[in-house]
């Protein structure tokens, strides 16, 4: 096991929709794929900031335990669809909105009158049917903001006499699982891979999900931490990724020739006339590898049948 603790990269996003997102964290130092997954999906499951409805008034019915004229649901069944709305809150103030509807029909969230601080992510949720061409269905919410879930009993003493307080969960992330596989890089075999998947309610993307619970944790440690600071090395780079962009310093340029899986007489032929890394063997041309001790044709085109292999 190495003595350091590399800093693993982000290195691949992979997006199965717009609220699904895996993303893939490698080289992690052995046993930091559990303690970083885990710690990650606790954050991303209670931490993120978001919306609910956290009270509510409709006109004619004083308590949750009673039916509303000219609707089919009664007020507990009102509730539990209203839990489901999603919103976008771009305020830390709470949002008073209304709903107003006439006639026989569907009331759906679509139906909310929102104003320049609110949006509404599935405008088609049901929220109650009218049954009764003469009825008018009016209704008062009120949306806040906040992290995790919040009880009645934690709501009900902020809200007007006349509102009714309903539980909120306000966060947006739904799902989230990792998986932890083993990984290689260069010399070293025993490090770990985490897969960590990520699914939202549309409210906030995965990625932006996914770097708030990051920053959350930063913030964490770094309080803990106080002064010290550990040196943190460069990340470990695999000897099959391209260096887009970068000049001769290129990471993959720094992968050791043992890494090539060339055969042991090419492999020694090049050791033995100090070439030690890609970068060295870049900086020869075709002659000049020719006049290597002990290196002939036959190793130089092994050589470039193996650069052709990695596409380098």
């Amino acid at each position: 096991m190495s003595k350091q603790i590399h800093t693993p990269t982000l290195s691949r996003i992979d997006d199965h929709s717009a609220t699904s997102t895996t993303f893939v964290i490698e080289p992690l130092h052995t046993g930091y794929g559990m303690t970083l997954g885990n710690s990650l999906r606790r954050v991303l499951l209670s931490s993120i900031s978001g919306a609910a409805i956290t009270a509510f008034k409709i006109e004619g019915a004083t308590h949750e335990f009673t039916t509303v004229k000219g609707v089919k649901e009664d007020v507990v069944d009102i509730m539990l669809n209203l839990k489901s709305i999603r919103f976008r809150v771009y305020s830390q103030e709470p949002q008073t909105l209304r709903i107003v509807k006439k006639g026989k029909g569907t009331v759906t969230a679509k139906d909310i009158q929102v104003n320049a601080d609110v949006e509404i992510v599935n405008p088609t949720q049901v929220i109650a049917t009218i049954d009764d061409d003469k009825a008018t269905f009016t209704m008062d919410l009120v949306i806040e903001t906040g992290r995790g879930y919040r009880s009645i009993d934690e709501s009900a003493t902020k809200k007007a006499s006349d509102m009714i307080a309903l539980d909120a969960i306000f966060s947006p992330v739904l799902r989230v699982r990792y998986k932890v596989e083993n990984t290689r890089v260069g010399q070293a075999t025993d490090l770990d891979k985490l897969l960590l998947t990520v699914d939202t309610d549309a409210s906030i993307t995965p990625r932006d999900a996914f770097e708030e619970a990051s920053a959350i944790l930063v913030n964490q440690y770094t309080a803990l931490a106080g002064q010290t600071r550990v040196e943190a090395p460069a990340p470990l780079i695999d000897s099959a990724t391209k260096a887009a962009d970068e000049g001769d310093e290129a990471p993959a340029l720094m992968t050791p020739i043992e890494d090539l899986n060339l055969s042991a007489r090419t492999t020694n032929a090049l050791i033995n006339n100090e070439i030690h890394t890609l970068k060295d063997l870049f900086s020869l041309g075709d002659a000049e590898l020719r006049d290597l001790k002990g290196f002939g044709s036959k190793a130089l085109d092994e050589v470039k049948e193996k650069m052709a292999e990695l596409e380098l």
